[in-house]
């Protein structure tokens, strides 16, 4: 199954337009993320991550709401 994870950004590694990266925090696991698609996302900033890339940001209400979704099934343990 494939989904969207969210994630904490804390640091934008490199600001071009295509080249726009960025260290994620997944439950305090850092991952390098694409951040192309979400030009207005900036560091503080949660973001949904599908195979490398942010896909869309998101308050940190629902991405609280997420985590406790898949904690709830099962799932989290895999993620992080």
């Amino acid at each position: 199954m494939c989904l969207a994870v969210p994630g904490k950004i804390v640091a934008i590694t490199d600001d071009g337009e295509l080249l726009r990266a960025g260290k994620v925090s997944f439950g305090g696991i850092l991952k390098e993320v694409n951040l192309a698609c979400v030009p207005e996302a900036d560091e503080g900033d949660y973001v949904l991550v599908h195979v490398g890339f942010a896909i869309s940001r998101i308050d940190e209400e629902e991405a609280g709401r997420v985590f406790e979704y898949l904690r709830q099934i099962g799932e989290l343990e895999e993620i992080t």
